[in-house]
């Protein structure tokens, strides 16, 4: 999956050569991949029609099925800068997947995780911007397999994905309050396909394998320790969120460095990734004790705190 906001240091040339590496590695294990496309190899402010627009997610589409991926088509913010209504997402949607050779996803990222998305779909107000994605969905049912929803918001992923024509997946991006968009309520369930699972990865493997055997009892019981850390390393300002995630891939030994492009390592204080460890460790998330111990007290004394 490769639903991540882009435009925070990782520049299209990088993407590109790690979704022609990533579509590699899923075809050598028979696995399934989607992969981002959205306009931000435009410089900020440059686009100055619909065309633009268009042409930027056509050479982006193009490449990732170019290398066997299924695209998702990512919200971009030169749309968000120039549309002047719903009308025009509608256009420049229309032009994208029709396009495609199979059908996409569709992600609408909210504005916690970018405010310079904020009004997308042409509406300030949820509901209406609902309507109109929902409009667009429609029009195209063969050309969309789902909705990624990144909005934070449970009650609006639920009612929304009961609106959806049958046969599109909801695909949740609710970081807060997954086990229950995912277990579903008896008629329709969303999808797993979100960014916490990296940092629950193992518990997130055995839950779900609990719930496709009916141990809907289990799934829960796993999950639930991981709300919160989940809810924390996602908490305001959220478009911070990929720092705890790679925090704790380094407490868990998965990289050798606590880096990030764009220097948003830093984008999180001490105390905040001090309580991450701490809630990591209660959700039994760190696999090796005495190995994130020891990487959470040299992140700490770079912070010039004193870990005991």
């Amino acid at each position: 999956m490769d639903t991540a906001q882009r435009g925070m240091g990782l520049d299209w040339g990088a993407a590109k050569e790690l979704i022609k590496r990533s579509v590699a590695e899923a075809k050598a294990v028979g696995g399934r991949i989607v992969c981002g496309a959205q306009t931000d190899h435009l410089e900020p402010g440059s686009a100055r029609t619909l065309r633009d627009i268009e042409a930027a997610y056509e050479e982006q589409c193009g490449f990732v099925e170019e290398q066997g991926g299924q695209v998702v088509v990512m919200a971009s913010r030169e749309l968000a800068r120039i549309a002047r209504g719903p009308d025009d997402y509608a256009r420049v949607y229309d032009r994208v997947l029709s396009q495609l050779r199979q059908p996409a996803l569709i992600h609408w990222l909210g504005e916690a995780f970018d405010p310079a998305l904020a009004g997308y779909w042409g509406h300030e107000d949820l509901d209406q911007a609902v309507s109109a994605c929902l409009e667009i969905i429609a029009s195209h049912r063969d050309k969309v397999d789902g909705l990624k929803l990144s909005l934070l918001d449970q009650h609006l992923e639920i009612a929304m994905r009961r609106r959806l024509p049958d046969g599109v997946h909801m695909f949740t991006g609710d970081d807060f309050d997954y086990p229950t968009t995912i277990a579903g309520d008896g008629e329709r369930y969303s999808d797993a396909l979100l960014g916490a699972f990296d940092l629950i990865a193992p518990a997130a493997s055995a839950a779900l394998t609990a719930l496709d055997e009916g141990r809907r009892d289990r799934f829960d019981a796993i999950l639930e320790p991981t709300v919160p850390v989940s809810r924390h390393a996602f908490g305001a300002p959220t478009f911070y969120y990929k720092t705890g995630i790679v925090f704790v891939a380094y407490l868990n030994g998965y990289q050798d460095h606590f880096r990030m492009v764009g220097g948003l390592e830093s984008g999180r204080s001490a105390v905040h990734l001090a309580e991450l460890f701490v809630l990591a460790d209660t959700a039994g998330l760190l696999r090796d004790a005495e190995l994130a111990v020891d990487r959470v007290r040299h992140v700490m004394a770079l912070a010039g705190v004193s870990a005991g």
